[in-house]
């Protein structure tokens, strides 16, 4: 079996290389309320934070962007953050900016470095994710590619398209995340996943979500997935589970799987 490829930042395993690293959502409105949530969570210790911008009501305002980025980073005592602007279309918040803005948004926070990574959609147009590939490569960002189904799980084919796709396109990390109608949708989650590790020479993040799929959060990491998402102090996709209770739960299935 493959090993688990391991998420970078700045060229060192994040996490410490430990499997799975736990990444938790921060979804304020304001400057204000996003340090809040920072405050809250820092303490729980997550390997890194995730700014959800598209719930953020200045998104279109670049240097408001920027500073609120770099205010998290000064609060997150070390604690990577990840960029993510979640399309409407694949479960995030409507924008008032269109595209062109908010691809100018991710190349503007990637030159001023506020960041270590950014998650960009592969439902997006080609040409703005080769722009933001070229544009984060060129500064060390890291790139999250990323498919999301909040109404179903795809079958087996099309979710090994996905994961290959973000190795066409040259993402750093490849995601899939997709809604369980069944039992069995998890388990196709993770033979993908399985497939793609043995496939492929990127890390990968996937998750079934919902209640059903909130058990690929806590196995994932065993077929795959190089991280998993917890709950800090706000929920940002369906089936999350607190980071308190999943750190509890990832040790126990730890020891019973690999003894250690």
């Amino acid at each position: 079996m493959k090993e688990t490829k391991l998420i970078q930042v700045l060229g060192k395993p994040l996490g410490g290389g430990a499997l799975p690293v736990i990444i938790t959502p921060l979804v304020g409105k304001t400057q204000v309320e996003i340090l809040d949530e920072v405050a809250a969570i820092v303490p729980k210790k997550p390997d890194l934070l995730e700014w959800r911008i598209d719930f953020f009501e200045s998104i279109g305002d670049i240097p408001a962007v920027v500073d609120t980025a770099l205010a998290i980073r000064r609060a997150a005592g070390g604690i990577p953050v990840l960029l993510t602007r979640r399309n409407v279309t694949e479960g995030g918040q409507p924008l008032k900016i269109n595209e062109p803005a908010v691809v100018a948004m991710y190349a503007a926070a990637c030159r001023a470095k506020c960041v270590e990574l950014i998650d960009y959609e592969l439902s997006n147009a080609p040409a703005d994710l080769k722009a933001l590939r070229e544009v984060s490569k060129a500064n060390g960002i890291g790139m999250i590619m990323s498919y999301h189904n909040f109404q179903m799980t795809p079958d087996g084919a099309t979710l090994d398209s996905k994961f290959a796709a973000a190795k066409a396109f040259d993402a750093d990390v490849g995601k899939v995340a997709v809604m369980p109608t069944n039992e069995r949708d998890v388990l196709e989650l993770l033979a993908a996943t399985s497939r793609a590790r043995e496939a492929l020479d990127i890390p990968l993040i996937s998750m079934s979500m919902g209640g059903v799929g909130s058990l690929s959060r806590i196995m994932g990491w065993v077929y795959g997935s190089a991280a998993t998402f917890a709950v800090g102090k706000s929920s940002s996709a369906p089936g999350q589970i607190a980071i308190e209770d999943l750190r509890t739960t990832l040790a126990i299935v730890r020891q019973a799987v690999t003894g250690k």
